[in-house]
């Protein structure tokens, strides 16, 4: 199993942030987590407002703690609201169920972690997300 680095973080975190400049967005917040939901890397650009970094965690940690991208958790909290909002009082608020964490696999499939971006539009916050991951040789899982 390849392992998280905070260098390969780091590299996501850029390769990020580079693609969002590219497609003009407004200014992001990346975060990386491990596969247990801890912090590897954050950052968060010039101009981006203050509660993006809960955001982005939000994204990732929904997505890392139920195996499933924030975008999947979307699509669960439209068709099981009752689940959803269960869910959310368990995790005492820290799941956003809308497009931007993506989890982090391995060549061998085994989950390592997870993106979440915050910022712009949700898809294009998901779109950096996946560049980011793919660029260290990782799969995204959307």
């Amino acid at each position: 199993m390849k392992s998280l680095t905070l260098e390969k973080a780091n590299l996501i975190i850029n390769t990020a942030t580079n693609k969002a400049r590219k497609l003009n967005m407004e200014p992001i917040t990346v975060v990386v987590l491990d596969a247990a939901g801890h912090l590897k890397a954050m950052q968060r650009e010039d101009g981006a407002t203050m509660i993006r970094e809960q955001i982005a965690t939000a994204k990732a940690w929904g997505a890392v703690s139920m195996g499933i991208s924030s975008r999947s958790l979307a699509s669960v909290a439209e068709k099981r609201p009752d689940f959803m909002n269960a869910l959310l009082n368990m995790a005492d608020g820290k799941i956003m169920p809308v497009p931007g964490g993506v989890l982090i696999r391995d060549t061998k499939n085994n989950l390592i972690g997870a993106v979440g971006i915050s910022g712009d539009i949700s898809d294009q916050d998901e779109r950096c997300a996946i560049a980011g991951i793919e660029a260290v040789g990782f799969i995204a899982g959307v």
